[in-house]
């Protein structure tokens, strides 16, 4: 699994922000997280060695991208035409990146993105019923190939009926998960068990993350370590294969 940041850094703008895990780690550092900036691994992808082979080679997974920023924050505009086209010339690599801001997708967009390059995923997030109703209306109009959706961390119920029934055959992936970290929020084991049923009705894949660090079943709350977060999710045996797949 390869990661990809060429920019470091972000600000917060819903509730799904409020306990982020870049500002948690960047604090231990004495790092001001809104301080957007390029990172010295911006050109990662084009990087070659000695022999001029790139760097970074295929290995059957996603090179995931601006995981401690957002791809389209506005500080990286004068950035982000060129980190498309390190994408667009590394076709042989899947990019993989998660937005909250689909409304700004458009800016620095290239001029030859037509449906979207086919080595390129953008997913959603949407932590609960406000932001879902807020950002999937736009992103899943938006003019890209690959499209998933992230509640994480998932905050509340949350319905997304309509866009499955509009928009099940553009949509490759629900996930589903909870918040990690000392200040974490509950996340209730019903609420991913009622977006699971919503994809498989609309044979939609689904993802179960990860549980997060308070995660209530039933009753009761447990505290889950952070280490046993994601397996413990895999344990519930509730991914859900659909269409696209």
């Amino acid at each position: 699994m390869a990661t990809w940041n060429p920019w470091h850094g972000c600000t917060k703008i819903s509730p799904g922000c409020y306990h982020c895990y870049v500002y948690r780690r960047d604090a231990e550092f004495g790092k001001d997280t809104s301080v957007v900036s390029k990172t010295a691994s911006f050109n990662l992808p084009v990087k070659k060695n000695r022999k001029g082979e790139y760097k970074l080679q295929p290995d059957g997974d996603y090179v995931y991208t601006c995981f401690t920023s957002d791809f389209f924050h506005p500080a990286a505009d004068e950035w982000r035409k060129k980190a498309w086209a390190m994408m667009k010339e590394r076709d042989d690599l899947n990019f993989f990146f998660v937005t909250k801001r689909p409304e700004r997708f458009s800016v620095s967009l290239p001029d030859d993105w037509g449906d979207g390059y086919e080595n390129v995923h953008i997913c959603c997030t949407c932590e609960n019923q406000r932001m879902t109703d807020k950002r999937l209306p736009l992103f899943l109009e938006l003019p890209i190939r690959h499209k998933s959706i992230i509640h994480e961390p998932m905050l509340g119920s949350i319905n997304i009926r309509p866009y499955l029934a509009q928009y099940h055959d553009c949509i490759e992936e629900v996930t589903c998960g909870g918040e990690s970290g000392e200040e974490a929020r509950i996340c209730d084991y019903a609420w991913i068990l009622n977006t699971m049923m919503q994809c498989v009705e609309y044979n939609v894949s689904f993802h179960f993350k990860q549980t997060g660090a308070k995660f209530k079943r039933g009753n009761r709350v447990y505290q889950i370590d952070r280490k046993d977060q994601l397996t413990q999710a895999r344990k519930a045996g509730i991914d859900f294969q659909g269409a696209q797949n």
